[in-house]
């Protein structure tokens, strides 16, 4: 944040305003420092222009609900956080001050003042801003909430200011002069709005991956430690987000020095040469597919759960689509299993009252008594729409292609376990058993969700499969297996893929319109709508084996789908 890069723009002026618009999470303290050396002659910061603690806890409520883990996506803008007359002081106070450098710093500066002489953004990837809520570091947007626990933390960012913040920054990505990384405590980074923007364009144009992140918890196994070449001396490690662009991150190179920006931003960029035209008019600029990693290698069973349907998130949750999801089986031993479906005829208020009654006296739930218990090996796929209860068991390596409305999670049972922090996990009968569909039972489950391979096409050394998802999803999956190139065509919507065989591929451009990006077992990577035809081939690594991929994308003219 050195003077000498801002003086190109500032030169000959002799009153000087920069807005230091930011995101939440970013420690103030570290900007500070750096705005210090601007010499700054008055400066504004977010309390002087933000509604009192008090009221914005009242605008609030009724999107944070009092619940530990659920609220309501929230409609609210920034517009709705500021004081308009503190706003009309501070630009009278502005227009009455003849010279100087004159800064304002925090989330709404650029709607106090909308017309500066530099605008730059100081943004974070939202994995780092939960890190620090764990930490007791940040606050959420007007209000100071660092010593409540991380669930009530996150639910303010996930309903309320992440949404506000992310409609903020997407009418600004055009009019930014610089970007501030401010992930790193203490080692800010800085590029041009101008060279980002031209960065998301050039992604667009090709395979790419985002940052993944890994993370402990109470079920957690060994697989990811091992082949994804983890810190051996942690415990476990139980998920990963693999490709999820709200949460990742993406990773540029300028002169020798790594930035980091959300995924997030290039979604909002880039959203129709990303997404294709349909998807983003279904979805607005929102990446609707979630890859993930669920591992419970010699760890323990996943909570026993369920997810509501669409109606039921749309109407308590305000969220436009559910997480209907799948899992598929990258590795297993011989004890694995899913659990998956109802058992035929079920008593479904036994069911719930024993539920209830374990989660009250801490005795065991007998889940087999109720629910189907099915053997799992590798490259199995189980679908699982939205109202079906279901779990993946110790010992399996489960990728998760779903839906990314990601915490809608009803648990029902996890086993008898806390949390890391001690703490029982949060359990949700209550709504759980609002929208358990009873029509998801062992038949439907053999006859529509377990397996669903069918042969689409074949050619020499490869063969394509559908493999899913239901036809109530509005995802569908192909996988292909091949010891030959195979080609591609994204046909003007966003695929996504992992290497699910093999150690290494390469995907090419028939044309020659991207360089060969390479891709390693269990890697996700993401190829935007507008590439088209692209080749996936064996590698010198991968000769005479064969590999195989899976290949998400949206469907055409399913429920929820794109029109």
């Amino acid at each position: 944040m050195e003077r000498i890069l801002f003086d190109p723009i500032l030169s000959g002026k002799p009153k000087k305003i920069i807005i230091f618009e930011s995101y939440t999470g970013v420690l103030s303290q570290d900007i500070q420092r750096g705005i210090s050396y601007l010499r700054p002659t008055f400066q504004w910061v977010a309390n002087d222009w933000m509604k009192s603690e008090e009221t914005i806890l009242d605008l609030t409520r009724a999107d944070v609900t009092d619940d530990q883990l659920f609220g309501f996506m929230t409609k609210l803008t920034i517009n709705d956080f500021i004081d308009e007359i503190k706003v009309k002081r501070i630009r009278e106070e502005i227009s009455e001050i003849p010279s100087g450098t004159l800064v304002l710093f925090g989330t709404g500066a650029s709607r106090v003042f909308p017309d500066p002489d530099l605008l730059v953004y100081l943004d974070m990837a939202r994995w780092e801003i939960q890190k620090r809520m764990k930490q007791g570091k940040v606050n959420g947007l007007g209000v100071i909430d660092f010593r409540l626990d991380f669930s009530y933390q996150y639910k303010r960012g996930y309903f309320v200011d992440w949404r506000v913040c992310d409609n903020l920054k997407c009418g600004l990505l055009e009019r930014i002069d610089y970007v501030i990384d401010t992930n790193q405590e203490n080692s800010p980074r800085m590029l041009s709005g101008k060279d980002l923007l031209l960065g998301f364009r050039e992604i667009v144009q090709q395979p790419f991956r985002v940052m993944p992140y890994f993370d402990p918890g109470p079920w957690g196994g060994q697989w990811m430690k091992n082949v994804c070449h983890l810190d051996p001396e942690e415990e476990n490690y139980a998920w990963c987000f693999d490709c999820v662009p709200e949460e990742n991150s993406l990773l540029f190179e300028s002169d020798g020095v790594t930035f980091e920006t959300p995924a997030i931003n290039l979604v909002l960029s880039e959203p129709e040469r990303l997404l294709g035209k349909r998807v983003f008019k279904q979805f607005g600029a929102e990446f609707p597919i979630r890859f993930d990693f669920l591992d419970t290698m010699e760890g323990g069973n996943l909570s026993f759960q369920v997810h509501p349907d669409p109606t039921y998130i749309r109407d308590n949750f305000g969220m436009q689509y559910t997480q209907d999801e799948s899992y598929y089986l990258l590795d297993a031993k011989d004890d694995s299993c899913v659990y998956l479906g109802l058992k035929e005829q079920v008593d479904m208020d036994l069911m719930v009252s024993e539920l209830e009654r374990a989660n009250l006296n801490g005795k065991p739930f007998d889940v087999e008594r109720f629910v189907n218990r099915w053997p799992a090996k590798k490259h199995d796929h189980f679908l699982i729409p939205a109202g079906t209860v279901h779990c993946s068991g110790k010992n399996s390596m489960v990728l998760e292609i779903s839906a990314t409305p990601f915490i809608f999670t009803f648990k029902m049972w996890d086993w008898g376990r806390t949390g890391l922090d001690g703490k029982p996990r949060p359990i949700n009968i209550g709504h759980a058993k609002k929208v358990i569909n009873k029509k998801r039972d062992t038949g439907f489950a053999k006859r529509e969700l377990i397996n669903r391979f069918t042969l689409i096409d074949e050619g020499d050394g490869w063969k394509e499969e559908r493999t899913g998802l239901h036809e109530e999803e509005f995802i569908e999956t192909r996988r292909h297996w091949f010891t030959k190139p195979v080609l591609h065509d994204t046909k003007g919507t966003v695929n996504v893929l992992n290497l699910i065989e093999g150690t290494e591929a390469i995907v090419t451009s028939p044309s020659g319109s991207f360089s060969p990006f390479f891709v390693h077992y269990a890697e996700t990577f993401i190829v935007p709508a507008g590439v088209g035809e692209y080749v996936i081939s064996p590698t010198q690594k991968s000769a005479g084996k064969e590999l195989a991929t899976i290949k998400a994308f949206v469907r055409v003219g399913t429920i929820n789908g794109p029109e």
